[in-house]
């Protein structure tokens, strides 16, 4: 049996409906079953790709796609990410959200409560430092989730949450 890592993991994304404004009926995107799930790209700076490479494939547990001599590429939960070695300083604004200040650029992925615990896990294995340490955000309330920050060694800061109710996601 192939083990696969922790972020080949495919999530199915829920139905979707939003309105083009007042008296339009809303627009309902059909549900999407794991392969034929939709895939972001997302490219951002990093400080080299040695660090890039062990921080995403090996602390995190992405496999590595294509690479060149200036970027290396992610599978991140069925997403692309495109590191780019580039040496230009990195926005450090916070933000509030609920009582935690935060760093406002991040980005992340939203995962099934037992695979975010398995991550929290893994990090802690590997003795990784939090930015946030998990905890529950958002107690009894629409949109109960637990979260953590982490920061990968070239200082982008990585957002992992899970919803206790994946239904919640965007409840308000």
């Amino acid at each position: 049996m192939q083990e696969r890592s922790l972020c080949a993991l495919r999530l199915a994304a829920k139905p979707l409906a939003f309105s083009l404004g007042r008296n339009k009926a809303p627009i309902h995107f059909p549900r999407l079953d794991p392969p034929k799930m939709i895939p972001f790209h997302m490219a951002f700076a990093v400080k080299d790709k040695e660090s890039t490479r062990n921080f995403y494939g090996g602390v995190i547990g992405c496999n590595v796609g294509r690479e060149a001599e200036n970027w290396i590429d992610f599978d991140f939960f069925g997403h692309q990410l495109s590191a780019h070695i580039n040496s230009d300083p990195k926005p450090e604004a916070k933000s509030k959200v609920g009582t935690d200040i935060v760093p406002l650029h991040h980005f992340g992925a939203v995962l099934p409560w037992e695979t975010w615990n398995e991550l929290i896990e893994r990090l802690r294995s590997a003795a990784y430092r939090f930015v946030m340490e998990p905890k529950i955000r958002f107690e009894n309330e629409p949109g109960e989730q637990g979260t953590f920050f982490i920061l990968d060694p070239s200082g982008n800061a990585l957002e992992f949450k899970s919803f206790r109710n994946p239904d919640a996601i965007f409840e308000h």
